[in-house]
């Protein structure tokens, strides 16, 4: 892969990535992140597709404007916990605190966007480990073991060995969002599967999962604006 800029205000910055398969040249908006890749084949030369490029300029900024811009976690910035936004201030002695559309974050500020992750990821963990308890019983299946992780291109998985995994962003969504990816992956302890037996399942343990579901399609890519680490963010900014 290499990097190139389209020229402008601001510049934007192009992932060009050749493929061996590819026909012809490609581009690809990502809503998680809000990179720009440009595949093209083999032979085909960087100036063609930066012609590409700047032909659909209009394009790629009018989905970038849609998308939002990203969200630097630091003192003062907005960011949702259980799907309602907090305030981020400063904080005094050892512990974060949740208050009512607040959380104050003690420390260095340029330590606060990692601090506060640290700590949401705690909390993401205690509760999908108690919505995971809940749906496993009404379903009558246990599962082996639970992971958190940072995953872009899904929000939760399940195995055939019974180990559930999950974003810990799900911490940032509205409650009944997070208990539906919750029992989705738990169905899949007696589905392995998308058939309708399975959503049957979905539904006799969960309910109307219609409006949560609609949810994390339109909404979801969202959570992955918030950057808690200023590294990160410089990392993604540069493509």
């Amino acid at each position: 892969m290499s990097n190139m800029y389209l020229p402008g205000d601001p510049p934007i910055s192009l992932t060009l990535r050749r493929s061996r398969r590819a026909r012809r040249i490609s581009l690809r908006i990502s809503q998680l992140d809000g990179r720009v890749t440009l595949t093209l084949p083999d032979r085909v030369p960087e100036r063609e597709a930066m012609a590409f490029a700047c032909e659909k300029e209009a394009w790629i900024r009018k989905h970038l404007a849609a998308r939002g811009t990203d969200v630097i976690v630091g003192l003062g910035a907005m960011v949702p916990v259980g799907g309602r936004l907090h305030e981020v201030v400063a904080g005094s002695g050892r512990k974060v605190s949740f208050e009512v559309g607040r959380v104050a974050v003690p420390g260095a500020p340029e330590r606060v966007g990692p601090r506060l992750a640290g700590d949401l990821k705690t909390l993401a963990r205690a509760r999908l480990s108690e919505s995971s308890d809940h749906y496993a019983a009404k379903l009558g299946k246990s599962y082996t073991a639970m992971t958190l992780r940072d995953t872009r291109s899904r929000w939760g998985s399940c195995t055939s060995q019974g180990r559930l995994m999950y974003s810990w962003r799900l911490i940032l969504a509205p409650p009944e969002v997070l208990d539906y990816v919750v029992a989705h992956e738990v169905a899949h302890l007696a589905q392995m599967n998308h058939a309708p037996v399975f959503w049957r399942e979905v539904e006799r343990i969960y309910g109307d999962y219609k409006e949560p579901r609609s949810w994390l399609r339109k909404k979801g890519g969202d959570l992955h604006r918030y950057r808690f680490d200023r590294s990160e963010a410089s990392a993604l900014d540069l493509g």
